[in-house]
Formats: structure tokens, C-alpha cells, sequence
């Protein structure tokens, strides 16, 4: 998909001059992006660059110094915790570490934000087909009894998805999806994420320092370098750029 088709597409979330300082430490310089609608958006930066940070201001985790991010036409340093509650079921959030329940089956980890979000669905919800979908979604219906102990690396990051999809949310956000798992298992999720994304029409932010999987999963790329938005475009433009800040990100 081209720059211009992508582009056409209605604005879903936008962080516009976005910094935030921590003492002298000056995390985010100005920080802006769009993610369009149905888009797989990848930002990449080194460790330390405020990928974390720009997420938690994101999600209202973190107050930013100045700057202004709306979700799906929000202003979200203007909703209060009421507001701010109904918008996060419709933003999905899947953890780098899964951050399953440990003492809950598979089955309670998804029930607990359908009761956590029930005004979303009303009185038409039905938790076990619910459940019985989202984790049919990821291929793991068998699990729905088990226990995170007993759940391969690859189960609980398929698992954490089936969570995040079972509240259907609008924008996925992304936290090193395919960190620590094997070559095969990562390649696993990145189809994976690319169907959810097909199936529901998704918009995705993907934060990832894994080269191959921006290459698969990306329609466009940000490089998150000194604390602003330094570079943009597809993963082939950024990646034969001779820039010697952007060419760092492409060689292994």
C-alpha cells in the first residue's frame, strides 16, 4: 500500500509536539505521529529512546510536560478518569512480558476485562461465547482451562492477544510483540497479529526493535531518535536511506 493510499485513510490517533522531561533527562523533544485507520504503524528506537514513555502518555499513564495526543478524535488531557475508562476498552494493549494472571486459568484472565468493561457491551454480552471466540481467534481453545505455569512462551503471548481482542478494540498497541520468543514462534505471532488485523480492520502500533518483524508486519515506520519522530516512511525507503542515524537501525 502506498504512502498516499495509506495517508487517504481517517486519523485514528495523533501526538502532536509531544516532551517530557525527567529532571534534566529530556526524554521527548517534540515527538509527533499519525496512525491511520486499518494501518500497521512500526516505531523503532534504541533502548532509552522514550518508546515506553511515549506509550504511557499515550495511555494516560503518564502525564507529558506539553503536547496534545487525541484518540479517535479525544483530546485525552482533557477526559477525566470516566472518559479516559470508557476510551481505554477500545484501545487494546498487549504487554511484552504477556502480564497474564498467574493465579487464573486461561478461561478468568479474558472473563476479568469483560467484567472490568461490561458497560461496553451491555446486556448483551455473552462471556463464554466471548471467550470461546477470542481464544478460537488465536488457536488455542484447548487452553481455556489451563493455568499461565503451564503455557509455553509462544501460548502466553498468543493468550495476552486473545485477551486484548476479546473487548474489540479499535487500535491495538503493540509492546515488543516478538521479544524473547524463537525465530519460528515469532514468525507464529507476526502472522498472527497480521490476521487479527485483516479479520477486524485493527489499527496497530507496534513498538519493536526486531528488524524482521517491522519488515513483515509494517505499512510505515517511524525511527524514534533523540526524541523526535526523526525519520518516516515504509520499511524499503527508510531502510536504503544512506543517513548514517537510519542505516544503524538496518544492519545486523
Amino acid at each position: 500500500m502506498s504512502n498516499s493510499e495509506i495517508e487517504a485513510r481517517k486519523t485514528v490517533l495523533q501526538i502532536k509536539d509531544l516532551r517530557k522531561s525527567f529532571g534534566d533527562n529530556h526524554v521527548l523533544n517534540g515527538f509527533n505521529m499519525e496512525l491511520y485507520q486499518g494501518e500497521n504503524l512500526v516505531i523503532m528506537g534504541k533502548s532509552g529512546s522514550g518508546k515506553s514513555v511515549m506509550i504511557k502518555c499515550l495511555v494516560g499513564l503518564l502525564e507529558a510536560d506539553s503536547g496534545t495526543i487525541r484518540v479517535m478524535d479525544k483530546d485525552i488531557t482533557k477526559l477525566d478518569q470516566s472518559a479516559m475508562d470508557i476510551l481505554r476498552a477500545d484501545i487494546g494493549f498487549l504487554f511484552q512480558g504477556s502480564a497474564l494472571y498467574d493465579s487464573m486459568t486461561v478461561r478468568e484472565n479474558l472473563e476479568f476485562p469483560l467484567r472490568r468493561h461490561s458497560k461496553k457491551f451491555g446486556d448483551e454480552m455473552n462471556t463464554e461465547q466471548m471467550v470461546h471466540e477470542a481464544l478460537e481467534n488465536v488457536g488455542l481453545l484447548n487452553a481455556i482451562d489451563l493455568m499461565p505455569s503451564e503455557l509455553s512462551g509462544g501460548m502466553k503471548r498468543r493468550i495476552a492477544l486473545a485477551r486484548t481482542l476479546i473487548l474489540r478494540p479499535k487500535i491495538i498497541l503493540y509492546d515488543e510483540p516478538t521479544s524473547g520468543l524463537d525465530p519460528i514462534t515469532a514468525k507464529e505471532i507476526i502472522l498472527l497479529m497480521q490476521e487479527i488485523q485483516n479479520k477486524y480492520n485493527t489499527s496497530s502500533l507496534i513498538i519493536t526493535h526486531d528488524v524482521d518483524c517491522a519488515r513483515a508486519i509494517s505499512d510505515r515506520m517511524i525511527l524514534l531518535i533523540d526524541g523526535v519522530d526523526y525519520a518516516v516512511g515504509t520499511f524499503d525507503q527508510l531502510a536504503s536511506d544512506n543517513d548514517p542515524k537510519i542505516k544503524a537501525f538496518f544492519k545486523h
